[in-house]
């Protein structure tokens, strides 16, 4: 008997070329569905999932709100399953979708957060051990704000990645698209500093000599999501800028410091590998949070410097 759930995530691994992130994510979204309606006896079987009627959705749907699911997650399990439910109609195991009419929630919006360039220069000012690791962690912190890339982006450098004569840099973003970007000069310089000591630990590893990673760990495989995260935030803290950070608010500010020295939507949205200018325009707003700030504290007739 076959496997609806099983097969859906081939078609997303194969056909839809869709990242590893997002699979996980869409699976467990569907099996935690499939879960609710058996454990409503409205089904036997997960692969009986695939014959629903939308009022049994927007059941579901109330019962996260009930459970006070956030409206980001809610909105993420809605589009697993108008792509699980597609991905049913594309196939011809059902003739019409009943997703296809449930609406995502309002949220508030987001704004990113982002450091100011002083901070961002404190960052980068911190001082890291002379070793292999603390070089490695030097340079993926001026990948990071040099390029504007992914925590995923980052991880996934290998050493053939990077061309050093013209300053640029082969990225596999979201779906695996590939995009070219430009990378400064204290980037590649700190690159070529840790890539000089980074043979210590490269014997360990294994594999294709010519897909060897950029970023190890200690142990010559490549280094994890995770522990990016955590390097970025153990710097933060060695910092003088006194707060947490993620590797998103590197992401957020090299987007935003352009955008503030007059860079062009389009351009930011091409450096970053953003599918739609929409996506891009939420640091538009960042810019004229900004721009208020300024207007209210040094206008003389604004409420604030009102007598």
């Amino acid at each position: 008997m076959e496997n609806i759930i099983e097969n859906f995530r081939n078609y997303l691994e194969v056909e839809r070329n869709v990242s590893a992130h997002t699979r996980i994510a869409y699976i467990a979204d569907v099996q935690d569905f499939a879960g609710f309606l058996q454990k409503s006896s409205i089904i036997k079987d997960q692969n009986e999932i695939i014959n629903v009627e939308p009022e049994i959705i927007r059941e579901y749907l109330g019962c996260l709100y009930r459970q006070k699911v956030k409206k980001i997650t809610v909105n993420r399990k809605i589009s697993s399953l108008k792509a699980f439910y597609k991905y049913g109609l594309r196939t011809g195991k059902i003739q019409n979708n009943p997703a296809e009419m449930i609406r995502t929630l309002k949220t508030e919006k987001y704004t990113p957060t982002f450091l100011s360039v002083d901070e961002i220069f404190e960052l980068l000012a911190v001082k890291n051990e002379n070793s292999v690791l603390g070089l490695r962690n030097r340079a993926m912190l001026e990948v990071f704000y040099s390029s504007g890339l992914r925590l995923s982006e980052v991880a996934g450098l290998d050493l053939t990645d990077i061309d050093f004569n013209q300053k640029l840099l082969k990225v596999r973003g979201k779906g695996r698209k590939e995009r070219i970007v430009p990378i400064g000069g204290p980037a590649i310089k700190a690159v070529r500093e840790y890539l000089g000591k980074v043979e210590e630990i490269r014997k360990n590893q294994n594999g294709d000599v010519f897909k060897r990673p950029l970023f190890l760990n200690s142990r010559g495989e490549r280094i994890t999501t995770r522990s990016i995260a955590r390097i970025v935030n153990e710097t933060a803290g060695k910092s003088g800028i006194g707060r947490k950070i993620s590797p998103h608010a590197l992401r957020h500010s090299f987007a935003t410091h352009l955008l503030n020295a007059g860079a062009d939507l389009r351009s930011i949205q091409e450096l970053l590998g953003h599918e739609s200018l929409s996506t891009t325009q939420k640091y538009t707003a960042v810019n004229i949070n900004r721009m208020m700030e300024v207007y209210d504290k040094a206008h003389p007739r604004t409420k604030k410097n009102e007598t």
